[in-house]
């Protein structure tokens, strides 16, 4: 049958709900009692105003998501348990999803009685990830012989048995400095400490007993985020089902589910408005179903949520593929076999990061292709979508500062995994604030080129009605040329060209999301300009995005980056070693950047260039340099 036909069971479904909402009558109560116990905030120790995904041993399950429970009642700082490890939970920022964690064990004691028991620290296949502003300190227990070249700070005196045995710690950095041997000592323990504490270590024992006390920052991170913001914009209280563990919204009627419904009032009065209402709601679905229908007819566009269930359906029931050799809308189809061979079993020591919805491992196929292996985690209920979303918008494009798609794997292998070109270099993050960086390494002429190539893929991808959502400096790959590769497009959108927004659940990285969209959902091209602006700011400050070591009211770069050029102050702003101060060429490029940066940085979207705008005050800027 043609399309009218197909069309057919979605208007009686719409007829079926336009007679329920007119005539089903609405139900009058007290408030849900699920409701009423997860309304009001809690306090654990020392932290107050918690609220889901967080829960106590006082607060029920429902109110809450597994792998949030804290202990309260142990003393001043809560604890949570992470993978069989207990951290103190020193402090939490719910609006950002970040949360500073302590290792319990090591805070109380820096020499354990058993150094044998002491695990490693890890956030592996957890809800929970590092943020970039870290560094490991290794601590070696248990040296068989006596540690030299060790300066006496960084030494330890732990007993085991009653015997002393030599202990030290050094970060990496000093154990290449020290040219130092660690395999004399039988227990090496790695903890992460921000970059901004390093320094503190060379003060001795107590001064690495208050940095691991203090502990490091941490993202965390839940499948129903997402669904929670939609939950509470709908007036409802996140919250378990108590039954299935899953996700539930809690509404004052008891009508859990996803959201609450809209106009959910007591008052009786309102019944015949919201039937009134609900009629003329009705009529106007009506219209619409068949409006959409003519524009459909009319001509072919891409609308997410249909495009990714069919894709997935076809994806687990299509014959067409094999094993081995076939194509998948035009991608190379690999064995999970061969993948596996190429990364070495997935050896965590070829991992190039952790990202949202999966692991990157480096790689080598058969025929001498490096190559950068994604997989996807296997607890993740989204992966699917996300899996089809990507191999649908990668296959689409071409362009030189894209990374390229080689394949991914067939229906068969059981694990989704994706497979695309190595780039070598790292990313932007690395070079301006993480492991790679170097005062002076990255040269202004050098950040201004990798501005110019990452506006021209944004560029490009807005042209091809792609929003990329995710865009920052993790995301921005650099060869040994230092040219760019904008990668990880899991999280990108396609959507009608003729449509001006789409309505999404939250997306995006902290300190990158466009201020409106994380208002209203709202996703425009705008999205992309507003994270694209804090990526500016970052190639002149070589600050990190988000960095809870700044001032509360800097803790965000682009609030910080608008104060100080609004207050003239953009010296105080720009990395010195670019040579701000010294030369007036860069002087005047940086000061265009910035202002740029500032028109893209503006809350309200409409005030925000295009990105081919963008693209071509970059090009002006860098041909007047």
């Amino acid at each position: 049958m043609g399309a009218p036909a197909l069309l057919l069971p979605h208007v009686h479904s719409i007829i079926i709900l336009f007679f329920l909402l007119v005539f089903v009558p609405i139900s009058h109560c007290e408030d849900d009692e699920y409701y009423k116990q997860c309304f009001t905030p809690f306090q654990c120790g020392s932290l107050s105003n918690l609220s889901y995904p967080f829960l106590s041993d006082e607060r029920p399950e429902f109110c809450g998501f597994q792998g949030f429970r804290l202990r309260c009642l142990e003393g001043p700082i809560p604890i949570i348990t992470i993978k069989n490890q207990e951290f103190y939970v020193n402090f939490v920022n719910q609006s950002e999803r970040v949360m500073t964690i302590a290792r319990k064990d090591l805070s109380e004691n820096v020499c354990p009685p058993d150094v044998a028991e002491i695990p490693n620290t890890t956030l592996k296949e957890t809800l929970f990830s590092y943020v970039p502003e870290l560094e490991n300190v290794n601590l070696f227990y248990n040296c068989s012989n006596e540690v030299k070249m060790i300066p006496t700070p960084y030494k330890i005196s732990c007993a085991v048995n009653d015997e002393q045995r030599d202990a030290f710690y050094a970060t990496d950095e000093l154990l290449r400095k020290w040219n130092q041997d660690p395999s004399d000592c039988n227990i090496r323990v790695e903890v992460p400490v921000p970059k901004v504490a390093v320094e503190q270590l060379s003060g001795g024992m107590e001064a690495l007993r208050k940095v691991l006390r203090e502990g490091f920052n941490v993202k965390y991170m839940f499948d129903t985020i997402t669904v929670c913001h939609g939950c509470e914009n709908s007036g409802g209280i996140c919250g378990s089902n108590s039954s299935t563990s899953g996700f539930t919204c809690l509404c004052t009627d008891q009508s859990n589910s996803y959201t609450c419904p809209k106009g959910n009032d007591k008052n009786v009065g309102l019944n015949v408005g919201i039937a009134v209402g609900a009629a003329f709601v009705g009529g106007a679905i009506m219209c619409a179903i068949f409006y959409i229908y003519q524009r459909r007819h009319k001509r072919k566009t891409y609308a997410p949520s249909s495009f990714v269930s069919q894709s997935t359906t076809s994806y687990f029931s299509s014959n067409s593929d094999t094993e081995k050799g076939g194509l998948y809308f035009g991608v190379f189809l690999f064995t999970y076999a061969e993948l596996e061979e190429a990364t070495n079993n997935f050896d965590s020591a070829k991992e190039l990061g952790d990202r949202r919805f999966g692991t990157v491992y480096y790689g080598k196929l058969r025929d001498g292709r490096a190559v950068a292996v994604k997989r996807l985690y296997e607890n993740n209920y989204k992966r699917v979508d996300q899996f089809m979303n990507e191999v649908k918008i990668l296959t689409r494009l071409r362009h030189q500062h894209l990374a390229s798609l080689y394949g991914c794997t067939s229906r068969h292998s059981g694990e989704l995994l994706l497979v695309s070109e190595y780039i070598p270099n790292g990313t932007v993050a690395d070079h301006l604030h993480g492991q790679r960086a170097k005062p002076g390494a990255l040269p202004w002429q050098t950040r201004m080129k990798i501005s110019v190539e990452t506006a021209s893929a944004l560029a490009y991808l807005h042209a091809s009605d792609i929003i990329h959502c995710d865009v920052q400096t993790n995301n921005i790959l650099l060869d040994n040329k230092f040219c760019v590769k904008v990668t990880n497009f899991g999280l990108s959108r396609l959507f009608p060209v003729d449509v001006t927004h789409a309505s999404t659940a939250p997306l995006g990285t902290p300190g990158y999301v466009d201020p409106e969209y994380h208002e209203c959902y709202q996703l425009t091209d705008k999205s992309d300009v507003y994270s694209f602006g804090v990526v500016l700011i970052e190639l002149i400050s070589s600050m990190p995005a988000v960095d809870f070591t700044r001032h509360p009211r800097e803790i965000n770069l682009s609030n910080m980056a608008i104060n100080k050029i609004q207050s003239r102050a953009l010296h105080e702003l720009v990395d010195h070693n670019l040579g701000f101060e010294l030369d007036y060429a860069i002087r005047r490029m940086v000061t265009a950047v910035a202002e740029l940066a500032f028109q893209c940085l503006q809350a309200e979207k409409e005030t925000r260039p295009s990105m081919e705008n963008v693209l071509e005050a970059l090009k002006e800027i860098q041909s007047k340099g």
